[in-house]
């Protein structure tokens, strides 16, 4: 059978076979790249971000002309080979790896199906819909044995990295409460007229894994606030940068593998404070105000011997010489993803794990989605995280997976 015509069924998708690849590269080798999904993140990297040894040669979007718009922001864009289905760019290109930039509810299946291709994968964040899908895409990055780094860039800043260590060794004395921001909860979508489709949209494929609804702009270009796209993508969400924010409290608590044993919401509703609560004590609370403070993107860890707010590419310490010797400050801004990407070239090489490997992109995400969980049900839930269930709550444990469209199942991977 013709490999790109048995890539393009969707129904098939599930058997598509695993392509091996060479597992170590030469140092001198250029690594050759891929990017599925042109929306503004992607942009974001393509024009302020250094690639290092990494080139950018193929592009891939179901919307076709987002290809040839990013590509007017790159000074090589004219030379990419645009895709309108990025199946056929795994056929034709010789990729060694893709950055994923789609929507989150296109994203798993599609980091699956490139792992089967025997690419490694650079996922943005929040890397999953929901909790079942996140196991998923570890078990089928660890079968296939590829190098997976999820965008949460603040685990490869070296003073973030610093400041985590010092919360983790105890140079503020056990953790009693860490307070991070009240993030926005996803919306429920309203059903409206459909309107005009744009040209060059194949809607099927963006509806993905969810209802095939009448097309509408706001649903379309505002995809991150609904529920069923994502998990509140929107900048202030609870998996839009607050995926960077519980992620940074991961990191600095040691608990990259694991997750909170309970949560406790203030109160039903999209807005209520939720504490988590961990198997050693420390709360995690959401509770701060939004001001719309980049400085939010962090956390603020109270010890019993002291104080530290870590934040993006800085952190403030109480006492303040714990600062001393600290890496420098990294301003916000173009060139602050480098150290994240160079990782994710270095491990490609190495063959190692990256600093946010698929299992700690999936178990920060996952408190993203546990948080959501517990506003819609309004109450404590108790939480197995070695299990990723709820203890004797079959209503929320509904919620930890969702139904799939047909055709848009996730890939097998044996």
């Amino acid at each position: 059978m013709n490999r790109r015509l048995f890539c393009s069924s969707a129904a098939a998708t599930a058997a598509f076979p695993y392509v091996a690849r060479p597992s170590v590269r030469g140092a001198n080798d250029r690594i050759e790249v891929g990017v599925i999904g042109l929306g503004g993140r992607a942009r974001w990297l393509i024009q302020h971000e250094d690639f290092g040894e990494a080139r950018i040669n193929a592009v891939a979007d179901c919307w076709l002309p987002r290809c040839y718009e990013a590509a007017k922001v790159h000074p090589q864009g004219e030379q990419w080979r645009k895709y309108h289905d990025y199946r056929e760019m795994f056929d034709k290109e010789k990729l060694d790896a893709v950055f994923v930039e789609t929507t989150t509810h296109a994203r798993v299946r599609i980091c699956m199906q490139a792992l089967q291709a025997g690419l490694d994968v650079y996922g943005e964040k929040p890397i999953t819909l929901t909790v079942e899908e996140g196991r998923a895409l570890v078990n089928a990055v660890r079968r296939t044995k590829r190098v997976f780094q999820t965008g949460t860039q603040q685990r490869s800043m070296p003073i973030n990295m610093y400041a985590s260590k010092l919360v983790a060794s105890g140079k503020i004395g056990r953790i009693e409460r860490v307070i991070v921001c009240n993030f926005l909860a996803p919306q429920e979508w309203t059903p409206k007229p459909a309107e005009p489709m744009p040209e060059g949209l194949n809607w099927d494929e963006w509806c993905n894994q969810t209802e095939l609804r009448p097309y509408h702009t706001e649903l379309h270009r505002r995809w991150a606030f609904w529920r069923d796209y994502d998990g509140g993508g929107q900048s202030w969400g609870v998996t839009g940068w607050g995926t960077h924010s519980l992620d940074q409290v991961q990191a600095a608590l040691g608990t990259d593998h694991t997750g909170p044993v309970e949560l406790i919401p203030e109160g039903p509703g999209p807005t209520a404070k939720v504490t988590l609560v961990y198997a050693s004590g420390t709360q995690v609370r959401l509770e701060q105000e939004i001001i719309k403070d980049h400085q939010q993107l962090g956390a603020i860890f109270e010890g019993t011997k002291g104080r530290i707010q870590i934040v993006r590419g800085d952190f403030f310490p109480d006492p303040p010489e714990l600062k001393k010797g600290a890496p420098d400050v990294i301003k916000e801004g173009p060139g602050e993803n480098f150290p994240h990407l160079r990782n994710f070239f270095l491990c490609m090489r190495s063959r190692k794990k990256p600093n946010a490997d698929v299992e700690i992109g999936h178990r920060s995400t996952t408190i993203c989605h546990l948080v959501n969980i517990c506003r819609e049900l309004g109450r404590p839930l108790k939480w197995d995280p070695k299990a990723e269930r709820f203890a004797g709550d079959e209503e929320a444990n509904a919620k930890l997976s969702r139904p799939r469209r047909a055709g848009y199942e996730l890939p097998k991977i044996a």
